[in-house]
């Protein structure tokens, strides 16, 4: 212990299991023949697929421009009491105003955050990180700081216990195929696991973002001192009250901000639990990254309805591989990606959008079933 250069048999064991690279044999793959950097320069350098996404000034001008206009419309005496109440229903989120222009606006908002925490809109980072704070922020009532924090832990090590926060479950589910067993070897059972593939539609979808993401996002601005972001949230319901208490009262505002949000939650859910957690889930194997995002990921097949309805987001092995990348251009890339992986026998998966939903059920029945069976072994 403490003596530099002389290596146990533990050690020697662990190093055969992971290979360490110097900074100058890795120099050696920067080079015009290496298989990702040929992609890279067919997606970014030759193409016009290197252009972030389009109109950020002016996509963002329009947002800002609605949401101006939003106080005054909410007041106008010909929007309906139905209108009101039927739009979180339409568009999953809030906001008085024309229907058509609601639902591109807000059908949106979600993903667009999604854009500039990845740096994908503008091509200087500072402008990407202000307006994610604002959309974020202002728009949603959350934080950027927590949302990065979070998302960029999943992009490194997706789906490894205690690296990855998005299968951090707090007890409440067992995910893949060893920490059931691990559970039921130590005794626990804060829930029936071999239920969770029914309370999931009582506790998952319907809770996330109006209980947990939401306290979670409170905690965090507050306990970390998080006072710029704070500051955006706090904006968010400034707005929201000034505009919705007129018309329902304070606890009728709160009721409907968390109305929304359970709505919202359904939807957020689905769509990105249905690329992940049917996927490898375990914990750290100190695989190359490659294999690495490709086993923790799937693919949706494309259309029409699954690019809108998930963001295009259906691309999730692309989006892993090249997170920057401005999203409505994975659908360019992905038979690159996917030849490339033919090419070298590696896991490509890609599915109908009814199945990636069935296999969320049917991976929590498995995990359920491995726990019991373990749980009751003596």
């Amino acid at each position: 212990m403490g003596k530099g250069g002389e290596k146990g048999e533990q050690e020697g064991e662990c190093e055969k299991k992971i290979t360490l690279y110097t900074w100058e044999e890795i120099q050696k793959h920067n080079s015009r023949t290496d298989k990702w950097l040929v992609i890279e320069r067919k997606v970014y350098n030759i193409t016009s697929w290197a252009l972030k996404h389009p109109g950020g000034l002016r996509v963002i001008s329009h947002y800002a421009g609605e949401d101006a206009t939003d106080a005054f419309q909410a007041f106008h005496p010909d929007l309906t009491f139905v209108r009101k109440f039927m739009k979180p229903l339409l568009v999953g989120d809030l906001a008085p105003g024309e229907p058509s222009q609601d639902h591109h606006k807000k059908a949106q908002s979600g993903w667009l955050q999604h854009d500039f925490g990845h740096l994908s809109v503008f091509r200087k980072t500072k402008w990407n990180h202000l307006l994610h704070k604002f959309i974020i922020g202002h728009m949603k009532g959350a934080s950027g700081n927590w949302w990065n924090h979070r998302h960029f832990q999943h992009h490194a090590k997706p789906n490894i216990f205690n690296k990855d926060p998005d299968v951090n479950m707090l007890k409440m589910f067992v995910l893949g195929n060893t920490q059931p067993v691990e559970f039921g070897k130590k005794k626990i059972k804060i829930l029936p696991y071999n239920y969770q593939h029914e309370y999931f539609f009582l506790i998952g979808p319907p809770l996330l973002i109006p209980v947990y993401f939401y306290i979670q996002i409170m905690m965090t601005m507050i306990t970390r001192r998080d006072w710029v972001d704070l500051a955006w949230a706090t904006t968010y319901y400034i707005r929201y009250f000034n505009t919705y208490t007129p018309f329902y009262g304070f606890s009728g505002s709160l009721a409907f901000v968390l109305f929304v949000r359970f709505i919202e939650s359904h939807w957020f859910v689905w769509v990105t639990q249905m690329n992940h957690i049917p996927m490898e889930i375990d914990n750290e194997k100190h695989k190359d990254w490659l294999t690495m995002q490709l086993d923790s990921t799937c693919n949706i097949e494309q259309s029409f309805f699954n690019d809108w309805f998930s963001g295009h987001l259906n691309f999730q092995i692309e989006h892993h591989l090249f997170p920057t990348m401005p999203r409505h251009n994975y659908y360019k890339i992905a038979p690159l990606v996917k030849s490339l992986c033919d090419k070298h026998g590696l896991n490509y998966q890609v599915k109908p959008l009814s199945q990636g939903f069935k296999d969320i059920i049917g991976s929590l029945k498995k995990s359920g079933d491995l726990w019991l069976d373990a749980y009751l072994h003596k």
